[in-house]
């Protein structure tokens, strides 16, 4: 690389404080980009040393101006970045309060969750422009994750529930011949089926059971958009019962809005405290064939309940026959934190803890529905 361009870039990391060292001048076009990360990241003009607080005003349209520039300037996933940058850094949640301030925002999970915890005290002609935005971000994750997950669940359902001895409007006939290749018999011309493959009850009766809970404290924000997002999709498939629960140190039950995922997010109130307990308590009452249930717990195991009375029901859920499953996130953002005492307790009584990504949470599913090993799956498919 040459030196220019080496001392240019150093340039723009460091910003305008470097131009003795780098002696580098800018382009028009590197002056624009260069004031917009000024806004977010460079010390006070003729201040050194001191941090920005407002860097970008208490003018709503340079807000608009600015959102627009990073836009222009940088790819999406680079302007996410520098969005909850604005919010953190700059106090600036304020933008996401006024309707022509969050159309101009790039929308992703973070700002969902953002968006979320504003609820309760978003105004009112702002609230229609935040459940689009929402809007926006489940069809995408939706377009990314809906099918995928419904694949691997009903494959795992037609593996569960196949049989050996199929009544002849059961029999699977793709699954027939490739089994009985081999048994082609050259004088008739024909395959002599050794074996039929076939499913034990051909119908639209409910065959699995799905439990999610999810805690929706603060840190747990990306696990709750993520986990909606899934409870909608596996709500959609007639053969589960899926039933979505969230708490904090209160619990509500969504399943009936689990056919818009968008409501489900606005029925969530993110922060507050924990109290998984309770939460585990109320699902017990869903919980009426425990050998066809799948539980997932999605929380970061901090308990502000019953600890002892949390252990005990765990154990009955598993003793009874239950797929308990305790996830201490469902999302992209690296190793969570969550009580390491309580994750052990956990898992010495059989309940597999750990985190998991949204990529990997379909197939999750599928192995728990086939009932395979979820501790030996979560160690071959999680680093």
């Amino acid at each position: 690389m040459p030196d220019d361009e080496r001392m240019r870039r150093w340039r723009m990391v460091l910003g305008s404080e470097a131009d003795p060292e780098t002696g580098s001048e800018l382009s028009s076009a590197d002056r624009s980009v260069d004031a917009a990360l000024a806004a977010l990241y460079d010390a006070e003009r003729g201040e050194p040393g001191t941090k920005r607080s407002a860097g970008l005003g208490s003018s709503a349209p340079r807000v608009a101006r600015w959102l627009g520039d990073i836009r222009k300037y940088f790819p999406s996933t680079v302007v996410q970045v520098m969005q909850r940058d604005a919010v953190e850094r700059l106090g600036i949640t304020r933008m996401l309060m006024e309707p022509e301030l969050l159309n101009a925002v790039e929308p992703d999970v973070h700002l969902v969750s953002t968006l979320l915890a504003l609820n309760e005290v978003m105004p009112e002609e702002t609230k229609q422009t935040a459940r689009e935005v929402v809007g926006r971000v489940v069809a995408e994750l939706e377009a990314r994750l809906a099918e995928r997950t419904r694949a691997a669940v009903t494959g795992a359902l037609d593996r569960a529930g196949r049989t050996g001895r199929p009544r002849h409007s059961d029999i699977d006939w793709d699954r027939t011949i490739r089994a009985n290749l081999k048994h082609f018999s050259p004088t008739l011309g024909t395959i002599v089926p050794d074996r039929l493959v076939g499913y034990a009850r051909r119908n639209h009766s409910v065959q699995r059971d799905v439990v999610l809970a999810i805690d929706q404290s603060g840190s747990m924000a990306e696990s709750v958009v993520y986990a909606s997002l899934f409870g909608a999709v596996l709500g959609s498939m007639r053969a589960l019962r899926t039933s979505l629960v969230v708490f904090d140190t209160s619990v509500v039950d969504l399943t009936e809005e689990l056919d818009d995922p968008v409501d489900v997010l606005f029925g969530t109130q993110l922060g507050g405290g924990t109290d998984i307990n309770r939460a585990v308590a109320y699902c017990e009452q869903l919980i009426t064939r425990p050998g066809e249930t799948v539980m997932v717990l999605i929380s970061d195991l901090y308990e502000g309940g019953i600890r002892e009375e949390l252990l005990r029901r765990a154990r009955n859920l598993v003793e009874s026959g239950v797929q308990l499953i305790a996830l201490l996130a469902l999302s992209d953002s690296g190793t969570p934190s969550y009580d390491a005492e309580n994750a052990a307790a956990l898992a010495d009584l059989g309940v597999p803890t750990f985190a998991c990504t949204p990529e990997l949470f379909p197939d999750l599913m599928a192995a728990a529905i086939r009932r395979d090993d979820i501790s030996a799956w979560a160690a071959s498919n999680i680093d």
